[in-house]
């Protein structure tokens, strides 16, 4: 079973990463090379802040740190939905859960993320809405 589990948690195509209490990378998939562009390599060890648009990481970091503090989050059983930011600087939607990971005390040590880039969906939405609008706007 160890060997399946490394093989589904290495070659999935959702990125799977795993970071510290301070938000610094330990683990990050092949789904996660090719989601965000970075090679493991140059990804481990990094902040998340390598993925977060710098204009959310204020935002991102008072919820992560409120989280590792309380072990408490609505996002084990909900889906989270944020942008997210390519190596080449463009931006991704993301909907992913969170597990929350414990040390042998039980305390709080880091958490574990399971990502899906949405992005093709989204701007599917997007447009369907847009297009949505228009018609209601020549009805009326």
């Amino acid at each position: 079973m160890d060997r399946q589990l490394q093989q589904l948690i290495e070659a999935s195509p959702d990125a799977i990463l795993v970071t510290d209490r301070e938000g610094k990378i330990l683990y990050w998939n092949t789904g996660a090379e090719h989601m965000f562009g970075y090679p493991a390599a140059e990804a481990v060890g990094q902040s998340l802040d390598l993925i977060i648009p710098e204009n959310l990481r204020a935002r991102h970091w008072d919820g992560y740190y409120r989280v590792m503090a309380t072990g408490r989050t609505k996002y084990t059983t909900d889906l989270l939905t944020s942008p997210g930011m390519h190596k080449d600087g463009s931006r991704i939607s993301l909907e992913f859960s969170i597990v929350l990971l414990r040390d042998e005390n039980g305390e709080i040590d880091g958490c574990a993320s399971v990502m899906r880039d949405v992005t093709a969906r989204w701007n599917k939405e997007k447009t369907l809405k847009k297009q949505l609008a228009d018609c209601r706007s020549q009805l009326t």
